[in-house]
């Protein structure tokens, strides 16, 4: 019988591991196939308190799980396949395992929605970019395309003016999604253009870099290729939920969070973007992480043996 599993191994995951470790919790932490979370697709972590000269994203989440280990977290590679959190003990499974424990902290994130298109997954990191806040910095003075319709793209456009040359948003209909406050604001804006009835069917480089993108006018079936150097994909997020339908969630999917950490479920705590929606940044994922752990350390504690 384990004191607690986290599922999820990106900073939420990380943190909790890390707070668990050092409180004698011996966490054990199912990675996850994309082990380390949305960070391993970033290149430069700029942001991020204590790296002034900026860190890589990989290099960040390994120092993350160091220091993990060197507390004692033990890891499980791969995903979770089911989970058992009705009644004690919890239970975890994976394909190799199943474990059972007494508590569970669900940090298993997020996923960005992607296009699918050609060059989308060779470029991530070099110029495509699924977070304008974590990116957008990169972009200066150079052509930023963002695909989408809805309030994230508007919200993403807007914040890359501060950045870009000119933003360049792009809608396969030929009207926005976005609540009206939000579309107004970028239609108005003098730095944003709109190619509507369109869609991006490949990106394009130099093998190191995003240099264009080739867009399709879905009307006349015409293909251009613009010039851009940021490629921004705002077609909105997946919560890695499909696994709780004994919690709550919102119509989103994301996980509604109770008081702190706490879910509706005895020992079952949240932390991150599996229930943040609104900021969706690796430092407040970890800060969720340092309170799913201490609400966790307290309950077990109450709980006695």
């Amino acid at each position: 019988m384990e004191e607690v599993v986290i599922l999820g191994s990106g900073p939420a995951g990380l943190t909790a591991a890390i707070y668990c470790a050092r409180a004698n919790l011996e966490p054990v932490v199912v990675e996850g196939l994309q082990a380390g979370g949305q960070l391993m697709n970033t290149t430069d972590v700029e942001n991020y308190p204590g790296f002034p000269e900026g860190i890589m994203g990989p290099e960040l989440m390994e120092k993350f799980k160091q220091q993990a280990e060197r507390f004692g977290a033990r890891f499980v590679p791969g995903d979770a396949t089911g989970v058992q959190l009705t009644k004690k003990p919890l239970t975890v499974s994976t394909d190799e395992t199943t474990i059972e424990s007494r508590a569970v902290i669900i940090a298993t994130g997020a996923s960005p929605l992607e296009l699918g298109i050609p060059g989308e997954k060779e470029y991530a990191g070099r110029g495509v970019s699924y977070c304008a806040t974590c990116d957008g910095f990169f972009f200066r003075d150079q052509e930023i395309v963002v695909v989408g319709g809805g309030d994230t793209a508007m919200e993403e456009a807007l914040f890359l003016t501060r950045f870009g040359k000119r933003v360049t948003v792009i809608h396969r209909r030929d009207e926005l999604r976005a609540s009206k406050i939000m579309a107004d604001r970028a239609l108005a804006h003098e730095k944003i253009e709109f190619v509507w009835d369109s869609v991006v069917e490949e990106v394009l480089g130099d093998g190191t870099r995003v240099q264009s993108i080739r867009v399709k006018n879905v009307k006349s079936g015409d293909s251009t290729e613009r010039p851009c150097g940021g490629f921004f994909v705002a077609i909105g997020h997946r919560p890695n939920t499909e696994l709780f339908d004994d919690l709550p969630k919102d119509e989103q999917g994301y996980l509604k969070p109770g008081i702190g950490a706490f879910t509706e479920l005895e020992g079952v705590f949240i932390a991150g973007d599996v229930h943040d929606h609104n900021y969706r940044q690796a430092v407040t994922a970890a800060g969720a992480g340092c309170m799913a752990a201490i609400d966790c350390e307290r309950w077990l504690e109450q709980q006695g043996s």
